[in-house]
């Protein structure tokens, strides 16, 4: 997988801002402005990001042009529609979390949203589409994974659209027979037109995502003025004009363009509507909330909202503020961030509020002004009003051009000044005209701003305003100070977070990213009271993990708080049980073996998603196969009636034997380094336990009618990554059913496993017993909450029987063990928090099971080959300890010959499974590591896919 860099386009003043106040490396993000001065365009503006980023590489463009991959974001307009995020650009919008949504951070921004779905996209594109170009001002939101990208020239992402949407934004028409293919480009055709096209042909809304070749790019250059010499060396035209990536470059793609540049034409287009896409537009004031408002309600599903917010009406949105007035549900479209609204303030609907400092300040804001304040400098701020719906374009004595809803003539007539007052030319541009005036917070600033708003005969605060410094729209965000804007911000999040937390029951704290805000708390040294007492448990399990991590950044001890976690979680398992002590009686006859066998599995997608807690927030998915080694199911359990009346335990693979003569011993199943914690486990769940009426364990078994004699065989090492205790668990527990006549069924052998692992303090998930205990290759899914009964689909066999498809598949055990408690605890610790990242990356994994089921439903090999290797990586995304040096080496060795390869379960060692290109590599792999064992342990190991899953049999 090639590099992925992030080059941003943004306003001059931003990008000296830009990596300390977002946090972000230089190494991935380069970030620069348009040639100040020049109108580029977006195709001119991406090919002067190409070329500022490449002239300090020392490199040959074309080289460096294929060497990674890139996103290419456009977001250094002058954002005269939005001013309030203008000096910080549209780019770095807060954005509140999503009441449907889990795992978001409550510092997150429009880049934070954008960023995931165009890495998806590079991701699936060929080798040689190497450059994805996007707008900054939108949030494009896929339910689906979107599929492969097609070998062409350019992609273009469009969006199925009525004509009246569609007719605002660039349109492509496509062939009604092939839909990927081009006709040609439309900007802003009339609806009428789209409408009467829709007749013979198809067309999608354009929505900006854009995925370049490297040839496509060196033609997007050329025609932007740029050249390449006989050295590979890029060349910039003295005098940059404009080229616009759509509306010039776009017009002349189809293959029915009227367009009439032939080497633009000659590209091979292919248009792929976004599967289940949705499009958000931030440019205007208006858009911010009415955008918002969409997104919080694009599920409304009241049983997928995850917190009932008591907002008097759903259009206001407060995020990073401080507010001492009550809200009416009477007012509309209310947007307040980072800012202080004291008591003495009055607001009404339409407003637009940010950056407003702590103040004490009597403030009246009209109906539909909204309103800025920017710091400037050390010290000072500029004070700018707008209106709602101000556009910021046209002369400012031009009775056309709004200012706060009026003409800018207008509100000097009510303040008593004329044109001639003014020390710029009346024809200026609003957006270049130098109103907005500069103060420290002295008395005279709330006067001036009320001023400002709300017209008054006060010459002296004309006389104020004509004698400050004043900045246009265009100064200020040139000059405003983004370092302390951010702190601003910062203050008041902190505070906030004190009040979500209090006011948990309405608020997003326990669905955002939990990681995030213990490392804030810690930082900023919150004070934060714990909450003791939830009436909901899984609350109270995220808080105890919550309080943990806040002392590791502060590096306490959290042993006890992270303890409480872990156990309140296999409270709530155990709990969905609903455990009844179990009356074992005996079953068998006195001469009688009950013997229980099962084969392991090897998980194939969505590993992790059925692990609690994940898999009762969110349901889980996993694609699994059972599998026996070398002819044989390689987990075997031997149970038989004993003349003594102890239960007499052995294992043969480890040669070990212990008689277990009370209930005190077998209640030790969490001793360490126990050789029988699974079956001491298995006889307490199966109620042989203090909690029986008897008083001993030798009175139990003599009323049971015998002693237990209990044998386990795991052919297999500890540590493989096939399932083996879990499923080992099951076997036992299957055993022991049959044996005790408990008559457990296989959903019953799953949840006694899950209980078994919790009171092993292994934690874990499903899929490793029902991946053993049912047959076959399968999709195992569960729906959220404490119930996680599966729901079972079966895939046909003959992906891995066919003699050519089962020659490809290889199961090398690398003699590298690493048990998965320890990867457990880390990324369960994730999953009690919401960490964003993990979140993110085990929803994708949970779609991916999807998509794997339908392409082993599909039959086709090399497809599943793909799903192997998209489930590797991102495996290691999650847990980069995967793939340690040794198994790195095993890789280097056979790659050239492998279509796909994984580490089963929690990865780390264990087995490799292998699929070659073809059953001659298989072979060569096969010679290969024959020859050049990475230890003394290494061995290939025959499989064989499962016909039966777990069986259970008597003498």
């Amino acid at each position: 997988m090639k590099t992925m860099k992030k080059l941003l386009s943004l306003p001059l003043n931003l990008v000296k801002y830009f990596h300390q106040i977002e946090n972000k490396d230089e190494e991935s993000w380069f970030c620069t402005s348009d040639p100040e001065g020049s109108h580029v365009g977006s195709g001119g503006g991406t090919a002067w990001l190409l070329k500022e980023m490449w002239k300090n590489s020392n490199t040959h463009f074309g080289d460096w042009l294929k060497k990674e991959k890139r996103i290419i974001m456009h977001a250094g307009g002058q954002s005269r529609r939005l001013p309030a995020y203008a000096p910080s650009g549209k780019i770095l919008t807060p954005i509140p979390v999503f009441r449907w949504e889990r795992g978001q951070k409550i510092n997150q921004n429009l880049l934070d949203l954008q960023i995931p779905l165009y890495e998806k996209i590079l991701q699936k594109s060929p080798k040689h589409l190497n450059t994805l170009i996007a707008s900054g001002d939108v949030y494009i939101q896929s339910d689906e994974d979107s599929k492969a990208l097609p070998d062409v020239d350019i992609v273009c992402y469009g969006l199925w659209a009525n004509a009246e949407l569609a007719s605002n934004h660039g349109v492509f028409v496509c062939n009604k027979n092939a839909s990927e293919e081009l006709l040609y480009m439309l900007q802003k055709p009339s609806p009428q037109l789209l409408k009467d096209l829709s007749r013979d042909q198809l067309f999608l809304m354009d929505i900006g995502i854009w995925v370049l070749s490297d040839k496509a790019v060196n033609v997007l250059l050329k025609h932007s003025g740029y050249s390449l010499d006989e050295n590979g060396q890029l060349s910039t035209p003295e005098n940059l004009d404009f080229y616009d990536l759509y509306g010039d470059f776009g017009l002349n793609m189809g293959s029915e363009t009227t367009g009439k540049n032939p080497e633009i034409n000659a590209l091979k287009i292919a248009i792929l509507p976004l599967p289940k896409g949705e499009f958000y537009h931030f440019g205007t004031s208006r858009e911010l909330i009415s955008s918002t408002l969409s997104i919080q309600n694009r599920i409304i599903d009241q049983r997928s909202i995850l917190h009932k917010d008591d907002k008097p009406h759903p259009s206001m949105f407060v995020q990073n503020a401080d507010i001492k007035i009550k809200l009416r549900t009477d007012q509309r479209n209310l947007w307040i961030e980072n800012s202080f609204i004291g008591e003495n303030w009055s607001l009404q609907s339409e407003h637009i509020i940010t950056g407003i400092p702590k103040n004490n300040w009597t403030v009246n804001l009209p109906n539909g002004v909204c309103l800025d304040i920017v710091p400037i400098e050390e010290d000072s701020y500029c004070i700018r009003p707008y209106g709602f719906h101000d556009a910021f374009r046209g002369p400012v004595n031009d009775d056309t051009t709004n200012w706060q809803g009026d003409s800018f003539n207008q509100w000097l007539s009510q303040r008593h000044l004329s044109f001639k007052d003014l020390d710029f030319p009346e024809n200026t541009d609003l957006q270049a005209a130098p109103i907005f005036p500069v103060l420290t917070l002295t008395d005279s600033f709330e006067a001036l701003l009320s001023w400002m708003i709300d017209p008054t005969e006060d010459k002296t605060l004309s006389s104020l305003w004509l004698s400050s410094e004043r900045l246009s729209a265009n100064d200020i965000s040139k000059k405003a100070s983004l370092s302390r804007l951010y702190d601003q911000r910062e203050l008041f999040r902190s505070k906030n977070i004190v009040q979500l937390h209090q006011n948990y029951a309405k608020s997003v704290f326990y669905q955002s990213d939990l990681n995030y805000i213990a490392e804030h708390v810690a930082q900023h040294n919150i004070d934060l009271k714990p909450h003791l007492s939830f009436d909901n448990s899984f609350l109270q399990m995220q808080e105890y993990m919550f309080q943990a991590k806040i002392k590791k950044y502060l590096n306490q001890d959290n042993t006890l708080e992270e303890q409480k976690a872990f156990n309140l979680l296999s409270d709530i398992i155990v709990d969905s049980l609903g455990y009844e002590q179990p009356e074992p009686q005996l079953n068998v006859f006195q001469d009688q073996i009950v013997w229980g066998r099962s084969p392991v599995r090897i998980d194939l997608a969505g590993g992790w998603t059925d692990t609690p807690p994940y898999s009762i927030a969110y349901g889980g998915a996993v694609v699994n196969m059972a599998i026996n080694l070398n002819g044989q199911p390689p987990l075997q359990v031997y149970i038989k009636p004993s003349k003594e009346y102890k239960v007499i335990l052995r294992s043969i693979d480890i040669g070990v034997r212990e008689d277990v003569t009370t209930y005190q011993e077998i209640s030790q199943f969490k001793q360490v380094g126990s050789a029988f914690s699974i079956p001491k486990a298995a006889l307490y769940i199966s109620g042989f336990n203090e909690k029986s009426p008897y008083k001993s364990l030798e009175e139990h078994l003599k009323a049971f009618g015998s002693g237990i004699e209990i044998t386990m065989l795991a052919a297999i090492p500890k540590g493989s990554g096939l399932g083996t205790s879990s499923i080992l668990s099951a076997t036992v527990l299957g055993a022991l059913s049959n044996f005790c006549g408990l008559n457990w069924d296989q959903n019953d052998l799953n949840q006694r496993t899950l209980v078994l692992e919790q009171l092993l303090t292994t934690g874990g998930g499903w899929q490793d017993q029902f991946g053993g205990i049912l047959p076959g290759i399968k999709l195992i899914e569960t729906q959220k909450g404490g119930n996680q009964t599966p729901n079972i689909s079966w895939a046909p066999e003959f992906i891995f029987s066919k003699p050519e498809n089962k020659a490809c598949m290889l199961l090398y055990y690398t003699g590298i063990t690493r048990t998965a408690k320890n990867i457990l605890s880390e990324i369960v610790t994730g999953m009690f928090l919401n960490e964003s990242k993990n979140t993110k990356i085990l929803k994708d994994i949970k779609q991916h099971a999807f998509e794997t089921f339908k392409v082993l439903q599909s039959g086709n090999f090399n497809d599943f080959s793909d799903c192997v290797n998209l489930t590797w990586e991102q495996k290691k995304k999650l847990d980069q300890g995967i793939n340690p040096p040794g198994v790195e080496k095993i890789i280097a060795m056979i790659k050239d010959h492998a279509a796909a390869y994984k580490l089963p379960g929690a990865g780390g060692g264990g087995y490799l499974f292998i699929i070659a290109k073809d059953p001659q590599a298989a072979g060569i792999i096969r010679k290969t590591l024959h020859n050049n064992p990475i230890n003394n342990r290494a061995r290939f190991v025959d499989i064989d896919l499962s016909p039966t899953g777990f069986q259970v049999t008597r003498s």
